[in-house]
């Protein structure tokens, strides 16, 4: 039996399933719309507290910093890194610089090459080595946090380039109030214009950083430490508890527990930190996966003790949005899944007045596309060319759906996964390729085939919708049918591109 058949004799003949899929897709679009139009609450805080921030410089004695670079097999990048981060203009006497490496490859060799070259230097740089993986990073950063001598510690993944003054725009914020624990500085893509993926990558981030971020600090909600371009004092992780391995998202926990203390956060969008952004899709994935599924976890264990202290209560109704902003993921695959057989329904006619009301959850792709409209405008000169990609950005959002779905669950379940780092590759302009190098994962999971049914699915309700003249419906399947396609098809290209490398190398 053939969909349409199923759909035209199984379903509309049913009135129990047909009320079922309607009901099922009233609490999608009920749940999408809530998250949706709470970028209209961050468009608005936006227009009302856009300004820039003022720049400041120190006075007085200089403080000790310690610099934290968590690394894992980092072959490709670590080099750049550490020559950006010994050429951060401060006193040689006042600077250390902690090499928490991880490492079980090539990258050892290279960093005790580098440590030891910048010692003769006479920079106070450390090799810091564990017997094990004991909490990844967040072990990572907890062990080196026992020895730092710095008073504020200042954290850069693998893939970034700090700028030379970023402890001269800082640090002086931290001056204006001793409570401040944190100041965070707005990430900058070195690769943003390597290929499309990059670009929509670029876009997500933006919004994130210059709507979320900037807007949730000037309006005195809790905001999150991005795990890297920021700096802490070390009192304030101390006092929240210190770094804790129990979720995937230990910036995140971290934030939370911090602000929960009392302890206040400085943003700063006007100072930026360079970094690199996945070029291979099943790396990305990989990092998606990781931050879905540990905000998730991170909510499990925070919204309690959110809902618990004595602060505002727009503060506790903002994390909560906050927090549980993945949860959408598993909605935007239910609303695709039913997008084909509410086709059917509305063509059969009966339910005008339901899908007159439905009709008002379009309002919230209106304040997804103003929110993203804004950030663009706010760093880039050629934001109009740059929104052109925005349907292409939705499309990618709901091809993720499966991916991040799966990453909600296990969150939700309490399923435990290892921390799995994103691969870098030194990819920064359109000449460079990650090709021929080590760490491109090569093995495809299930998830691909889902997404590669679902496209067929998507495509289905593609044809249909157009031999039904149901034009409305056409603009939505045909965002799934490209996000499952092009997210399928590039998980299978770059995982065999990936494979044939690896046969190559061993033969």
């Amino acid at each position: 039996m053939t969909l349409a058949v199923f759909f035209r004799q199984e379903l509309l003949d049913n009135p129990y399933l047909t009320d079922l899929v309607l009901y099922l897709y009233s609490f999608a679009l009920l749940i999408l719309f809530a998250f949706g139009a709470h970028g209209f609450v961050m468009v608005y805080h936006y227009l009302k507290t856009r300004r820039r921030e003022e720049t400041l410089t120190m006075t007085g004695e200089l403080p000790v910093v310690t610099v934290q670079l968590p690394l894992f097999n980092e072959y490709y990048v670590v080099e750049r890194l550490i020559q950006s981060v010994c050429a951060i203009e401060y006193p040689k006497e006042k600077l250390e610089v902690q090499v928490l490496d991880d490492s079980t490859d090539e990258t050892v060799d290279i960093v005790a090459a580098l440590v030891r070259d910048y010692q003769l230097l006479g920079f106070d740089i450390k090799h810091i080595r564990r017997p094990n993986r004991s909490g990844y990073k967040a072990g990572a950063l907890k062990a080196g946090l026992e020895t730092a001598r710095g008073e504020f510690i200042a954290i850069f993944d693998a893939d970034f380039v700090p700028n030379k003054d970023f402890l001269q725009q800082t640090l002086p914020h931290f001056f204006l109030d001793p409570k401040i624990g944190l100041v965070q500085t707005r990430w900058e893509h070195l690769n943003s214009e390597y290929s499309l993926l990059t670009r929509t990558q670029a876009m997500a981030l933006d919004g994130h950083f210059v709507m979320e971020q900037d807007v949730r600090n000037k309006v005195g909600y809790f905001i999150n430490f991005n795990g890297t371009g920021g700096i802490w004092r070390k009192e304030a992780i101390l006092d929240a508890g210190n770094w804790q391995s129990d979720t995937l998202t230990e910036d995140l926990d971290l934030s939370y527990r911090a602000q929960l203390k009392g302890w206040k956060f400085k943003y700063l969008n006007d100072v930026t930190s360079p970094a690199e952004l996945p070029s291979e899709v099943n790396a990305l994935k990989s990092q998606q996966f990781r931050w879905t599924k540990g905000a998730i976890e991170t909510a499990r264990k925070m919204l309690p003790e959110v809902w618990k202290a004595k602060i505002p209560l727009r503060i506790k109704i903002h994390s909560t949005f906050h927090l549980t902003n993945n949860i959408v993921f598993p909605f935007i695959l239910l609303a695709g899944l039913l997008n084909v057989p509410l086709m059917f329904i509305k063509h059969r006619g009966g339910h005008e007045a339901y899908f007159a009301l439905m009709s008002i959850f379009v309002v919230a792709f209106i304040g997804s596309f103003l929110f993203y409209l804004l950030s663009q405008k706010a760093v880039y000169p050629d934001w109009r060319r740059r929104l052109l990609l925005f349907p292409l950005f939705m499309a990618g959002s709901m091809g993720f759906a499966v991916n991040n779905s799966r990453a909600v669950f296990e969150g939700l379940f309490k399923k435990k996964s290892e921390f799995i780092r994103t691969p870098k590759y030194r990819i920064e302009g359109k000449a460079d390729s990650w090709l021929e190098k080590k760490y491109l994962p090569a093995k495809l999971d299930w998830v691909v085939l889902v997404e590669i049914l679902l496209a067929v699915y998507c495509f289905f309700g593609v044809i249909s919708s157009l031999y039904y003249l149901e034009i409305a419906a056409v603009p939505f399947q045909l965002l799934y049918f490209l996000g499952f396609a092009f997210v399928s098809a590039l998980s299978i290209k770059h995982a065999i591109e990936a494979r044939k490398l690896r046969q190559h190398q061993q033969a």
